[in-house]
């Protein structure tokens, strides 16, 4: 007896990697091995010296193929076993495990927009659709394009064991939204990881792409966003705590270091409007959507809980995001002594 075990890795293509991945079948009891492939066809290696390797890191239940069949994320290293330049993940784990008693927990917002042909799904051949508006949390076929295969990426992202939390239609036709965590910042990146390569296979078989662009559609319509929820042991319990991690994020040159590696393209969705703050001003506020950062009105009352920044883009690394995130501020709280 054997079970398939599609390993999935990030390449190098740049601004924005992509999701590859590939079969293995494996004997009954058999753990996922190390495993290689050729980085010459996936931006990580050129064709002279093309070997690249596998290493397993996340393994879950594959909800497409069923029975004991399993997905394997796996991090990319060099054939000596370092990391290879493009994992991320790599550079996180070391940041995760030195602030790690500062239990950082992480809630990643994904919005993305289908796409069919050309045209975000539900906008008209030759033409736009309605101004947004009653699109966001919409009810009704001439509000909601593609709930079929949000559900079903729902139901499979339960089924493969994924921390999502939550899903809703967002404010563009075709824009959707899902949510995971809370969970640390390693896990919570894996998860996402995993959940976008399960939306890209699900909306595979209805013949639609999902994509991640920042402004999938030009004009008056909200770009697409992975607002990134925030909050370490301090945080939940101290309002201080929350002050101190939001002047972090606004401290020095840290605005600009951050955003930066916030997603390719985030110059034309953070302009200051359709719920941004521009890309090249801080802010934090309380329930301010036009924030950079967004202090929850909840929060504010209950003088504990989490920050909201708003400002990476849809198409994130997460592993990128959430060691920023945990670098700037635990290392503030730490300075501060509130940890």
């Amino acid at each position: 007896m054997s079970y398939k075990a599609e390993y999935i890795w990030i390449d190098g293509t740049e601004p924005t990697a992509l999701l590859r991945s590939k079969t293995r079948i494996l004997a009954d009891g058999a753990e996922p091995p190390v495993w290689g492939f050729d980085g010459s066809s996936t931006n990580q290696a050129e064709g002279h010296s093309s070997d690249r390797v596998l290493r397993p890191v996340f393994v879950c239940p594959d909800p497409i193929r069923g029975g004991d069949n399993v997905l394997v994320l796996s991090e990319v290293e060099e054939i000596n076993g370092e990391a290879h330049v493009s994992n991320t993940r790599a550079l996180l784990r070391p940041i995760a495990e030195k602030f790690a008693e500062q239990d950082s927990w992480f809630g990643i917002e994904q919005e993305y927009t289908f796409f069919k042909g050309s045209r975000p799904l539900g906008f008209p051949e030759g033409g736009f659709p309605a101004p947004q508006g009653h699109y966001y949390c919409g009810v009704g076929a001439e509000a909601v394009f593609g709930r079929e295969i949000v559900e079903l990426h729902l139901d499979r992202c339960l089924a493969a064991g994924l921390k999502i939390s939550g899903i809703n239609a967002e404010v563009m036709p075709g824009q959707w939204e899902f949510q995971v965590g809370p969970a640390g910042p390693v896990e919570v990146s894996d998860h996402l990881w995993v959940a976008r390569y399960l939306l890209y296979r699900t909306a595979e078989e209805f013949g639609v792409e999902a994509t991640l662009d920042a402004k999938p559609a030009r004009g008056d319509w909200n770009g697409a966003g992975a607002h990134t929820n925030f909050s370490t042991k301090a945080m939940r319990e101290n309002y201080d705590a929350i002050i101190t991690a939001c002047e972090a994020l606004g401290e020095g040159d840290k605005p600009m270091e951050h955003v930066s590696q916030y997603g390719a393209d985030i110059e034309s969705r953070l302009t200051g409007h359709h719920e941004t703050a521009p890309w090249n001003k801080y802010s934090y506020g309380v329930s301010n959507r036009g924030a950079s950062v967004r202090i929850p009105w909840q929060v504010e009352v209950e003088k504990k809980g989490y920050i909201e920044d708003r400002r990476p883009n849809a198409n994130i690394d997460p592993y990128v995001v959430t060691r920023l995130m945990v670098n700037t501020c635990c290392s503030a709280l730490e300075k501060a002594g509130q940890v």
